[in-house]
């Protein structure tokens, strides 16, 4: 039978296809291509805020992970524009479908999936398309607010603008620049791939991480997920760093799909919320427990 972790990695290249299986969208969305500063272009599903107005509306950037696309995570994009965010899923080219399946050509499933995660050109290009995706949402209007939220490898591109360290070769910049107010991580990977030992001790933004007690990472299993969040150092302005942890939650029910997906997303979507509230408010309480999911702050 096989394990987990390979089952995890078999699961990965369905993201993309899954995508394509969703309902229609309730709310405005507009494909363009955007500029990125080394001449190459990025993908954007810029999804309107609902009831914004004629008023900048705040910004959340939405990240995939490997093998994924812009059309992923809708469930994520949905939520936050509901909550009357401009949210822009960005289109990883270099970590796409493309390059993941090219890797598992030449290293198999779980070897493949790793050496994309680890590719320190994939991840610098990544944080070019956080660049890209920034610098078109400013020449529309600069937002009041600005969240980067990311998952599996996108969770990587999170940690990294946030300021982690790592052990890949991924310099700042691109990595580093910290130019978000919040930041969301679905399903971090803990130390051994990408990121050494202690390597988010500097990050002081307010953070939240989710994850699940069935969330396998590529080393460690699922506790070397809440890792990070273990050795973040607290928030000095109140407890606005938050763990959640799901209950049965998987890695791929966190990009909306597989067994279980329909239970976890209204416990991700009503958590994101909850902490973009409490940031912005000024007030970062941990909201009322919600079954299967037990939240901690600090």
């Amino acid at each position: 039978m096989p394990s987990s972790r390979t089952r995890y990695c078999r699961a990965v290249p369905f993201l993309l296809a899954a995508a394509f299986l969703l309902p229609p969208s309730l709310l405005a969305q507009t494909r363009i291509a955007v500029p990125r500063s080394d001449g190459h272009s990025t993908p954007l599903l810029v999804y309107s805020a609902a009831g914004a107005g004629s008023d900048c509306a705040p910004l959340a950037v939405i990240s995939h992970g490997a093998g994924g696309s812009e059309d992923g995570y809708r469930y994520l994009a949905e939520a936050v524009a509901q909550n009357g965010y401009t949210a822009v899923v960005m289109g990883h080219r270099e970590s796409g479908m493309d390059a993941l399946r090219s890797d598992m050509r030449k290293h198999g499933i779980r070897r493949g999936v790793r050496a994309l995660v680890a590719d320190p050109v994939a991840e610098q290009d990544r944080l070019l398309d956080v660049g890209a995706a920034l610098a078109w949402a400013d020449r529309q209007c600069r937002a009041p607010f600005r969240v980067l939220l990311g998952h599996s490898m996108g969770s990587e591109t999170v940690m990294l603008e946030a300021g982690a360290k790592n052990f890949i070769g991924v310099a700042s910049p691109p990595a580093g620049q910290d130019r978000f107010d919040a930041y969301v991580a679905l399903s971090p990977e803990g130390p051994g791939i990408v990121f050494p030992e202690h390597a988010w001790n500097g990050i002081r933004k307010p953070i939240l991480i989710l994850t699940g007690t069935r969330d396998q990472s590529l080393k460690g299993g699922p506790e070397a997920r809440q890792i990070p969040w273990r050795e973040l150092p607290g928030d000095p302005s109140g407890k606005c760093q938050w763990m959640g942890v799901i209950d049965g939650a998987t890695h791929m029910n966190f990009a909306g799909t597989g067994m279980g997906a329909a239970r976890v997303e209204p416990l991700v979507t009503r958590t994101v919320a909850a902490f973009l509230r409490g940031i912005r408010s000024g007030h970062c309480a941990l909201p009322e427990p919600l079954p299967s999911l037990t939240l901690q702050a600090k």
